[in-house]
């Protein structure tokens, strides 16, 4: 997987570089916004692991930018900890997650894994089904015409179903997507989750096939 890692920070940016190279990636650095335009309009990324501080912009206007122009190569976001309006703006931005600084490696190589999996998401469709909107590309949800707000993880299951329209999607494969490992934890965690998400979009939003899975349905 092609990995373009964007920080000004050298010591960081390499430690970052290293680890992902061992997990098998192709990486590749950039210190600026535009460095990281260059290196996209050479050879492209799957996954960018953006900071949100760079010394000719932010993270979170290079996002905003690339969305506008119709990238939608899953964006990680490298935060300030604490910083929640720096996230939300973010998320906002278009970007798909973020890890707050100082991180743990193995999170962030477990985030990157997990968001190669999940895909590049059409943001330029807008899913309806009965009382329920979800704008992908703004990541809003409505129901009824009211704005129902998501968590960031309940916007990656909410998504990855939209992207397989009413198609069916194995538990395993959404816990792989979505928190890069398949554990208890993990499964219980998705199934408060889907809960919640049903709370507040509706019973029928999610389909349960038993033995299968989970897909995208109708309020």
């Amino acid at each position: 997987m092609r990995v373009l890692v964007v920080d000004d920070d050298p010591e960081l940016l390499d430690l970052v570089v290293r680890a992902l190279e061992r997990d098998g990636h192709r990486v590749q650095g950039a210190r600026s916004c535009a460095d990281a335009r260059s290196a996209l309009s050479a050879g492209g990324a799957d996954v960018i692991v953006l900071d949100v501080e760079l010394p000719d912009g932010t993270g979170v206007a290079l996002c905003r930018a690339l969305r506008d122009e119709g990238e939608r190569v899953p964006i990680l976001l490298l935060t300030a900890h604490g910083e929640v309006p720096q996230r939300v703006a973010g998320l906002d931005a278009g970007a798909d997650d973020f890890v707050a600084k100082p991180f743990a490696v193995a999170e962030l190589r477990a985030r990157v894994r997990a968001l190669g999996r999940r895909g590049p998401v059409d943001r330029g469709v807008v899913h309806r089904a009965g009382g329920i909107e979800l704008d992908l590309g703004a990541r809003r949800a409505r129901r009824d015409g009211a704005e129902v707000p998501l968590t960031t993880r309940e916007w990656a299951i909410v998504e990855l179903l939209a992207g397989r329209g009413g198609r069916v999607i194995a538990r395993g494969e959404i816990l792989d997507a979505v928190w890069g490992e398949i554990t208890d934890e993990a499964s219980a965690s998705l199934d408060v989750l889907i809960a919640r998400i049903r709370r507040k979009l509706g019973a029928g939003v999610i389909r349960t096939l038993r033995g299968q899975g989970y897909a995208l349905g109708e309020t």
